[in-house]
């Protein structure tokens, strides 16, 4: 039950993995291996693990090589204490430091034996059971948890904690589950509990669960929520891999993002999100949207479209950089913040110093019960499905969606955008998903022109207008599963530096589609094959200029201009993942990556 549950989780880390079982005479047995799941579970199979209360981990590496000794669970130095843990302990260098002055010995490099050294630590010098130690310990601790610990010869009891980390408790029949999120519970139980922040659990078997805060120590409410995920959107059904599910899902993933969100006659949208909160928006000063990674870059489209439907200032900032930044923020911002798991750190950080200076904060986020839409006033969920794949695709699609939807909706509240204009891209984006549907039969001639590229050493890719971000998108999936180094460009940026780069060596992938910028971007193509330059070209259909000027073209339906991201994503998420597959990398678990960055 354990490896199953570490095996869906395993897109969040995979450096190493481990379990620690309490039997029930309370004997504590740990095994650990390093590298993917799969390894523990063969050396587990000649493990004793029998039991009914354990723990395990799958890790991926801030403090620490990974290895077998680095691996979770961490134990304490006599062996009695095992931890799991998700984060990242900031003073751990300081604590260390005292537990060694007082005697403790160290195997390992993490931050994670510090924190089970200092629970034993608390324990001994006070007597106390592990609850009252695991309070104690935490009140010392700075950073980010979602902690398990279990204790030899306590075979009922698991104590969970939580701070800036999540962590989701099942409630099942006469058993109790905890997990970094919903999906190693599906399929055992559908009611779930989400920690809140500061919150310590302690439950024992038979199902008993109570809750308290680490900060005052009142008890806190069982708040049950019915889980809506399925096993079958867990499994690669047929496919090679999740990565490939998740492209070919994109036609039912959209149609799921857009139902319901657009009327029959697509003369309105319905975001209720944004309509019950009418006069933030309306009398917004301007609106900041912060974000990480393939998030970024749909902010990026996002501001383009919203400030062309809504004549309003939009700002697009990294959420890392923004929560350093001394950001100048007032109460009339509205801060719309990214995320496809809803538990990035940095985002989640860049939302209270949102609302601490007074901001209204809207949510974008995939995943539902999340921290992002627990802690934003309001917001809107993409309604995509779980993403395994650690390189986004279909959320980066739902991502502009919802921003699209939300383009609109507030254009309509402010009076900004003519109302034949909604009816218009209203109606085409209710076809996307017919679109996309298009775009994957090029499935196949991708794959075979990807075969000409596997072993190019560098890749540049280009857009104007929209489809900047979507160069930028489309270089980050290739040097995420292929590791081919790549840089995107907005395309007239190109003569003043990335130019020097161009040769007979160094493909180029050009965004075309025929809008406002086509005639500009056609120049830039130009300027790419004088230099002797092999160009790969995303067009409408159609387009016979670009055929006579680029080595391939790859066509895709014709869609209003704010629209084009969604059409012309998919053969760039296409490319990189057969360049990747040619190349035999493991494209679910690029190396180095993890699904969820849930630590600075």
């Amino acid at each position: 039950m354990l490896v199953q549950g570490l095996h869906r989780l395993e897109y969040r880390g995979y450096d190493s993995a481990g379990v620690a079982i309490v039997k029930n005479d309370g004997a504590l047995n740990v095994c650990k291996a390093k590298g993917k799941v799969l390894n523990l579970e063969e050396k587990a199979a000649s493990a004793d693990v029998e039991g009914f209360l354990g723990i395990a981990h799958t890790r991926w590496a801030t403090h620490g090589e990974p290895n077998d000794v680095n691996a979770h669970p961490q134990v304490s130095e006599s062996g009695k204490i095992a931890l799991v843990h998700n984060g990242t302990i900031e003073n751990y260098a300081v604590l260390k430091k005292a537990l060694v002055q007082h005697g403790r010995q160290f195997k390992s490099e993490t931050d994670t034996e510090v924190l089970v050294q200092l629970i034993e630590y608390v324990q001994e010098s006070n007597g106390c059971c592990l609850y009252e130690a695991v309070k104690e310990a935490l009140a010392q601790v700075e950073g980010a948890y979602a902690i398990a610990v279990v204790e030899q010869g306590a075979p009922d009891t698991l104590i969970a904690a939580r701070k800036a980390s999540p962590l989701v408790i099942g409630i099942g029949e006469g058993e109790t589950f905890i997990a970094s999120d919903a999906t190693p519970i599906v399929g055992y139980t559908d009611k779930v509990v989400y920690l809140k922040d500061n919150e310590i659990a302690t439950i024992k078997q038979g199902g008993k669960v109570e809750i308290e805060s680490l900060l005052d120590g009142k008890a806190s409410k069982l708040d049950i929520k019915k889980l809506k995920m399925s096993v079958e959107q867990l499994e690669k059904g047929g496919y090679e891999t999740f990565m490939l599910k998740e492209i070919f899902e994109q036609p039912e993933t959209l149609t799921d993002c857009i139902r319901g969100r657009i009327t029959d006659d697509c003369r309105k949208i319905i975001l209720s999100g944004v309509i019950e909160n009418k006069e933030r928006f309306v009398h917004a000063n301007r609106i900041v949207i912060v974000a990480c990674g393939t998030s970024w870059h749909a902010a990026l489209i996002g501001k383009h479209v919203i400030q062309e439907m809504c004549n309003i200032s939009v700002e697009v900032e990294y959420a890392s950089e923004f929560r350093y930044g001394c950001p100048y923020i007032t109460k009339d911002d509205v801060v719309i913040a990214i995320s496809q798991s809803g538990e990035t750190a940095d985002t989640l950080a860049a939302i209270q110093l949102a609302r601490s200076k007074g901001a209204f904060v809207y949510g974008i986020c995939n995943v539902v019960g999340a921290s992002i839409p627990r802690n934003t006033d309001s917001g809107t969920y993409i309604h995509v499905g779980p993403e395994i794949g650690v390189a986004s695709t279909k959320a980066f699609t739902g991502q502009v969606t919802v921003l699209t939807l939300l383009a609109l909706c507030v254009g309509q509240m402010r009076g900004t955008v003519e109302e034949a204009t909604v009816e218009r891209i209203a109606r085409e984006l209710k076809k996307v998903p017919t679109y996309i549907k298009e775009v994957l039969g090029l499935a196949d001639t991708i794959k075979d022109l990807s075969k000409i590229y596997t072993y190019a050493r560098n890749f540049l890719y280009l857009g104007r207008g929209y489809n900047y971000p979507t160069a930028l998108e489309g270089a980050l999936k290739l040097k995420e599963i292929s590791y081919i180094h790549a840089e995107g460009y907005p395309a007239a940026e190109m003569k003043h530096g990335p130019i020097a780069l161009v040769d007979s060596e160094m493909p180029t992938v050009v965004i075309a589609p025929t809008d406002s910028l086509y005639d500009k971007i056609i120049s830039n193509v130009r300027q790419v094959k004088a230099r002797g330059g092999k160009v790969v070209a995303i067009i409408t259909k159609g387009n016979e200029t670009m055929k006579d000027i680029a080595d391939h073209c790859l066509e895709v339906p014709d869609v209003p201009e704010c629209l084009t991201p969604l059409v012309v994503s998919v053969p760039l998420q296409l490319l990189a993942y057969y360049i990747a597959i040619n190349k035999d990398r493991n494209v679910d678990q690029p190396r180095n990556l993890a699904k969820s960055v849930t630590v600075e």
